[in-house]
């Protein structure tokens, strides 16, 4: 796992995962409750972390998040539905056609 961004904003960093998953990129967020501790830690240290699974998707993923923090939105790609079939564009998380969820 490697850590791609971390911010004091905790929206924008789930904001940045949900953006890297509609890609099909694992990543998970640490330090998610740890604001708290804020005071007895350095508040750095308390912010949320994104990380991303996979050694070989982080260079992909940076990627999407560079295009993304300049204020351009990367539409993620256009999707089949595993269930009917149907083409789908990239920001649907669910098939119109027959309500099959994008993340099975």
């Amino acid at each position: 796992m490697q850590k791609i961004y971390t911010s004091p904003d905790r929206l924008t960093v789930f904001h940045f995962k949900n953006i890297l998953e509609s890609y099909h990129i694992d990543c998970v967020i640490k330090n998610e409750f740890l604001a708290g501790a804020a005071g007895e830690l350095p508040p750095n240290e308390c912010w949320p972390e994104l990380w991303v699974k996979h050694a070989n998707e982080y260079s992909k993923a940076l990627e999407i998040l560079e295009k993304n923090r300049d204020g351009n939105t990367a539409t993620p790609p256009t999707w089949t539905c595993t269930k009917c079939g149907e083409k789908l564009e990239g920001q649907f998380t669910a098939c119109w056609h027959c309500g099959e969820s994008r993340y099975r």
